[in-house]
């Protein structure tokens, strides 16, 4: 160790100072600390050799974009960029047009090192700022920024960080769409062969969120944002608990006609094509039932959310026999149960007696109708019993989860208030962290469209 300590001081003797707070340390976690702010600065001193080495590189200069003339160097121009490891400076030559063309100027290294014009932060960096702002406010990101790297960043540049990668993602979700649309499938996303096996489980809802209004000023203007779930049925290895493996999430600020296509490329990239049984599993929805009865009708089981249907239940219980009374409380329990255990036929004909009883209100009347015509639509989709019997859930918890962690988690804070561009970049962030896509905002380069 002795050794060590020793070399580092030789590489700069400014670190001595700090191997001696670590060797003087008197507690762990002070050693710790100590030991990460000389691993940061070991860590910049490297780069900032590698970066010294590179430069020194003789520089094959490019043509001038307006004359074609060979560029010349002007020599070294400094620059330096905030990074996860700190701020890193370094020189690199810079060349200009010997005829003056107005082109700026040109660093060959720059481009190879991936960097663009004005860049002051690192890719690395910029992913750790989104990653952060999935979960939590903009000022709070830029706080753990500073805690966790030493560097400053304004919750502005956080701002256009999430823009700047929601667009991405917003754009590779439009092209996909496209190919969708043109008759290319998306290619099937990789699964273990015992997940493969399972049940697809699907549903969907709605879940309200606040927007300003256009001018900036006004009442908030509440709208809806719709959620699709995607994921294998499976049960854990002790208890035999339902368990949800390999989970996505589809999710659009927009009508019903916006989520249908989005639902239906990532349930082929999921395996609804291939899956040995599919389930869909929503409320009473009339949209949601258009989706299922547009793209999922020939490929999945249809499952009327059971708690849904119940609170349909009470509310024709309420109108026709009080819902004080003990008359209404007795037939809601005894319908209840028979819808659930696979005795729905009778809960239809108990509504169809109580219509034609005489002495009915015109409000008692319209609820019951609505409530036989809800329960008769379905009649196919509240076979309980059966469903239960099969292992299949008979409740859209899964995606009322997922609302909840979706949107209600991050945008639903108190006094906050959306723009829909503003919205939507960070809804599509969050949706490619779940759908284990987030990395390639950054990390994979993008293919230019061919022309």
């Amino acid at each position: 160790m002795p050794c060590l300590r020793d070399s580092i001081s030789q590489i700069d003797p400014s670190f001595q100072e700090l191997i001696e707070a670590i060797v003087t340390s008197s507690t762990l976690t002070v050693l710790i600390m100590t030991a990460w702010r000389l691993a940061n600065a070991l860590a910049v001193r490297l780069v900032e050799e590698v970066l010294f080495e590179r430069s020194q590189i003789a520089t094959q200069w490019p043509e001038c974009p307006k004359c074609g003339a060979r560029l010349h160097s002007k020599g070294f121009v400094p620059r330096q960029i905030k990074s996860l490891i700190g701020v890193i400076h370094w020189k690199r030559r810079v060349g200009r047009c010997p005829y003056g063309c107005e082109i700026g100027q040109i660093a060959p290294l720059d481009k190879e090192l991936g960097l663009v014009s004005h860049q002051r932060t690192s890719i690395e960096l910029q992913r750790l700022g989104c990653l952060l702002a999935i979960f939590v406010p903009f000022e709070t990101v830029s706080v753990l920024l500073s805690c966790l790297t030493g560097v400053q960043v304004s919750c502005v540049s956080i701002w256009h960080w999430v823009q700047s990668a929601g667009q991405k993602a917003m754009d590779r979700l439009k092209r996909e769409l496209d190919d969708l649309s043109s008759g290319q499938l998306p290619q099937l996303e990789t699964l273990e062969e015992a997940i493969s096996l399972l049940p697809l489980l699907m549903g969907s809802d709605g879940v309200m969120v606040p927007f300003r209004p256009s001018s900036g000023k006004g009442s908030t203007i509440w709208r809806e944002v719709k959620v699709a779930v995607l994921a294998r049925l499976g049960l854990r290895k002790k208890s035999n608990a339902p368990q949800l493996y390999q989970r996505r999430l589809v999710a659009v600020l927009g009508d019903i006609d916006s989520l249908r296509p989005r639902l239906w490329l990532e349930s082929i990239r999921q395996g609804v094509l291939t899956a040995s049984q599919v389930v869909w599993l929503s409320d009473g929805g009339v949209g949601f039932w258009g989706v299922y009865t547009a793209c999922f009708k020939h490929y999945a089981i249809g499952i009327l959310d059971f708690y849904h249907a119940v609170q349909n239940l009470w509310k024709g219980a309420q109108a026709w026999l009080d819902g004080r009374s003990k008359n209404a409380r007795q037939w809601f329990a005894l319908s209840r149960h028979r819808l659930r255990h696979g005795e729905a036929n009778i809960v239809l004909n108990d509504i169809l007696y109580a219509l034609k009883l005489g002495g009915l209100s015109e409000t008692a009347q319209k609820a019951l109708r609505n409530l036989y015509e809800y329960l008769d639509t379905h009649k196919y989709h509240i076979q309980y019993k059966k469903f239960k019997d099969m292992g299949l859930p008979i409740g859209s918890g899964m995606v009322e989860s997922a609302c909840k962690w979706l949107i209600q988690q991050r945008f639903k804070g108190v006094g906050m208030r959306w723009s829909e561009d503003g919205f939507n970049h960070l809804l599509h962030l969050r949706l490619a962290w779940v759908n284990g896509r987030f990395d390639e905002l950054f990390f994979i380069k993008e293919t230019p469209p061919s022309d």
